[in-house]
């Protein structure tokens, strides 16, 4: 069962262009968690004997799956988040490409390995593996419903876990399509179960003491409660919060390229990016010429949610109210729209914004938009660019645009960010083997790569002694012993090091 146990309670998802009924889901509580968590304690342990080739097997096949049902799930997104269906069909090869590469890689990332005893220790035998952690919970977003969870899904199933997962409000359909799917391949037991409803049906899941870690994607003010949650029975989390990602222009950048990437970072999917760029920092001598491009660019843009449109609406009817005061404030305080203003907002789209002149104090430059606007500011050279880029307590990604590879490298591993990419926006994203996550308000952990797959299992060092020697760690040590010990010490550490 994919599913947890049915509600009498339900509630509805809304396609937020039309404000139509996508479907009617139940919404499960504390008791329902429980029950989930339950089943999933079982699957977890058949699950992990199954062992590395057989999840593997089964892994890929749920790929397949996913890979054959890709319209079906690219037309649900589109009509749970509103977004243009090729960009959920994007959306959807990109957790493809990530449940791939997690199930092909778990076992050469997690598997046993025998690791160098040291001089000290020469008579043991010393192994590291990585078990599971048992049953990881995992609360979704709702901006991408099905590449942003499988980022601890499939990593999680990978390391041999079972995972019960707390789709949003506003996308629930995704998640139960997604559970349908892993059910079809591993009807056994259910490795992946869904548990849907509003704010209390996570934060049971947050609370329980049954379940073993937590992933979650959210706001952080969202995420210090689910921390709290989490808190009461030491439950370790995962954290992605958002950001308010920049955008840095070097004078010799290719400027058609900067605006393509800038513009498309910062209007792809409504602005509904948490990787999504915010703020453009331009040097001097090109920024007229790249503010050009850009606006120009922007002017041609269209939300809407036939096919021809660039972006959808506002997924979450709330954000509406942020963007306009966002954009108000700006332009209160001397900032310039040249593309747009706050008579953009035009529920349920928001027509592109471009700001300019917009003070660093201001909301639009320091609170997260999560919209389709853009601050485009002026620089003097690139350490002014990388100073203001990190003048926010987020820290989750960037994008620089140089012709210098040097100056690009140096610039990247300055800004304080968790991923960075050079002359492509967002490129990290589609590489599995990278893993991804923030720093300060943008969270803490890693999903993707190794480092993802770590994430969702525990170091575990065997020592096993091979022959006997002398036994320091005894009451029968004599002196002889601790001055032969000693004396190879000090021959082997005392020496200087000269340089």
């Amino acid at each position: 069962m994919s599913v947890a146990t049915e509600s009498t309670e339900t509630f509805a998802s809304l396609n937020p262009a039309t404000g139509e009924v996508v479907g009617e889901h139940p919404v499960h509580d504390a008791a329902a968690v429980a029950q989930a968590l339950e089943r999933a304690r079982e699957a977890a342990g058949w699950w992990r004997a199954l062992g590395w080739k057989e999840r593997r097997l089964r892994l890929l096949n749920v790929k397949g799956a996913l890979t054959r049902n890709l319209n079906r799930m690219a037309e649900l997104i589109h009509q749970e988040t509103g977004k243009p269906v090729q960009d959920a069909q994007l959306e959807t090869i990109m957790a493809i490409s990530h449940l791939d590469w997690a199930a092909r890689n778990a076992r050469k990332v997690l598997g046993p390995r025998t690791v160098y005893p040291g001089l000290m220790a020469i008579n043991q035998r010393c192994e590291l593996e990585y078990q599971p952690l048992g049953v990881v919970g995992v609360i979704g977003p709702w901006n991408y419903p099905i590449f942003t969870p499988m980022g601890s899904i499939a990593y999680a199933l990978a390391a041999g876990n079972a995972v019960v997962f707390k789709p949003s409000e506003f996308t629930p359909g995704v998640g139960l399509l997604l559970a349908e799917l892993v059910e079809g391949v591993v009807p056994e037991h259910p490795v992946l179960q869904v548990v849907t409803g509003l704010g209390p049906t996570g934060a049971a899941l947050a609370s329980s003491p049954d379940v073993d870690k937590i992933a979650f994607t959210g706001s952080g003010r969202t995420a210090k409660r689910v921390m709290a949650a989490c808190a009461e029975n030491l439950t370790p989390i995962v954290a992605e919060c958002g950001g308010k990602d920049a955008c840095i222009v070097d004078s010799d950048a290719d400027l058609d390229a900067a605006a393509d990437a800038a513009l498309w970072g910062a209007m792809s999917n409504a602005g509904q990016t948490c990787i999504g760029v915010e703020r453009i920092y331009v040097l001097d001598d090109v920024y007229d010429r790249f503010l050009g491009k850009i606006t120009e660019k922007a002017k041609e843009l269209r939300p809407g949610f036939d096919r021809e449109a660039a972006y959808g609406p506002i997924t979450m009817p709330g954000q509406l109210d942020i963007i306009e005061r966002h954009i108000k404030d700006a332009l209160d305080k001397g900032g310039t729209a040249v593309v747009g203003g706050a008579e953009s907002v035009r529920k349920p789209y928001v027509e592109p914004v471009v700001l300019t002149d917009v003070p660093d104090d201001s909301s639009a430059v320091c609170e997260e938009t999560f919209g389709p606007t853009i601050t485009v500011h002026r620089v003097k050279d690139l350490d002014e660019a990388v100073e203001k880029a990190n003048r926010t307590s987020y820290g989750l990604a960037g994008t620089i645009f140089s012709g210098s590879r040097s100056r690009a490298m140096d610039a990247a591993r300055r800004m304080r960010s968790g991923m960075t990419s050079i002359n492509a926006f967002a490129a990290f994203a589609q590489v599995a083997a990278l893993p991804f996550g923030g720093v300060g308000e943008s969270g803490f952990g890693r999903i993707h790569g190794a480092d993802g797959l770590r994430e969702f299992a525990r170091p575990k060092a065997i020592t096993r002694q091979r022959f006997a020697t002398m036994n320091l760690t005894s009451f029968g040590r004599t002196e002889k012993e601790m001055a032969r010990v000693l004396g190879l010490i000090n021959m082997i550490h005392g020496r200087r090091y000269k340089r």
